[in-house]
């Protein structure tokens, strides 16, 4: 249905750049008549070429001992706590956060902030500064912490009292959800649906928000990247944020070019203590310098997004994993 409105357009378009050319000779600028008119058709309903958003994740106080960190390749024995490894951890309260809401305030962009529920309790005025500067709160767990081998009221629990947490810290109830390294189990969406949440974010499927049913109603998918994700330099490939920054800029042109004909959506992500470091700050704000005077970007908070699309109808649905969000 989609793509057969855009046919009529297209060749009601050819019809009106005819009738207009037909006594003048003006039939060489048909083509790129036609293509303004395709390109003119809005995909978003607030009229974006391309919604770009951002996620900053605060994890740090919620990890658990031997979590990811540049040590964790060398555990020492157990019961031996990893100082290093927690004050790298430490730095994305003390420097890292602070760093990327100064970024934020610069260019005036909303973000959406993960909150780990013991993070916020470890560090509550870190987690009122996110919230005082008008970035959204979401759900990240009450810690860093498996729930795919949670049975259902374990996995209700666990992602409950984090909520509760960060929202008497913040004053802010969580609509969105992301799961520790995106590993929900069967259960999950059904979980969020009873406690009220608005959208997940794990699930890499798509790149555009989509809708899915559960338990009969609709559900909000605002697709993750790995992609555009700074957790790349744990992983030890040689990462650097000029590569960082080169990758941000080729998937923002591809996904800009497309969005003159389809829905696009770019997600970018960072941690506390990995997107807060000072290299990889420069190479965000040059990315904003580069697309921030294109036509048609709109940097959004993800919450603000998934209520623009929730009842949209040019939202699409995907029912893929009805088997598990179905009682």
């Amino acid at each position: 249905m989609y793509k057969l409105s855009i046919s009529i357009v297209a060749i009601l378009a050819i019809i009106l750049v005819f009738a207009s050319c037909k006594n003048n000779g003006q039939s060489s600028d048909v083509q790129s008549s036609v293509s303004d008119s395709i390109s003119s058709i809005k995909q978003w309903p607030n009229g974006a070429q391309l919604v770009i958003s951002v996620s900053m994740q605060f994890e740090t106080g919620g990890q658990p001992a031997g979590a990811e960190s540049p040590f964790s390749g060398n555990p020492l024995p157990v019961g031996n706590p990893d100082l290093p490894a927690e004050s790298w951890y430490r730095y994305g309260a003390v420097e890292g956060v602070y760093r990327m809401l100064n970024l934020w305030k610069k260019y005036d962009i909303k973000v959406t902030s993960h909150v780990v529920g013991t993070a916020a309790a470890k560090y509550p005025e870190v987690a009122q500064a996110i919230a005082a500067d008008g970035h959204e709160i979401a759900a990240h767990g009450i810690s860093w912490d498996d729930q795919w081998n949670k049975d259902y009221n374990e996995e209700l629990d666990f992602v409950k009292r984090g909520v509760d947490t960060v929202e008497r810290i913040t004053a802010q109830r969580a609509v969105g959800y992301n799961a520790n390294w995106l590993r929900r189990s069967p259960n999950t969406l059904k979980i969020l649906q009873e406690l009220g949440f608005l959208y997940h974010i794990d699930d890499l499927s798509h790149d555009e928000p989509f809708l899915t049913t559960v338990n009969g109603k609709d559900f909000v998918v605002m697709p993750y990247t790995l992609r555009n994700n700074d957790i790349v330099n744990i992983a030890g490939n040689h990462w650097t944020p000029e590569m960082f920054l080169s990758q941000l800029k080729m998937e923002f042109d591809q996904l800009y070019e497309e969005g003159k004909s389809k829905r696009r959506m770019m997600s970018i992500s960072f941690h506390d203590r990995i997107g807060g470091t000072p290299a990889v700050v420069k190479a965000m704000d040059d990315f904003i310098t580069y697309v921030k005077d294109k036509d048609g970007v709109v940097f959004m908070r993800k919450d603000d997004i998934a209520k623009m699309v929730l009842h949209d109808p040019k939202t699409p649905r995907d029912d893929s994993e009805r088997k598990y969000n179905n009682q």
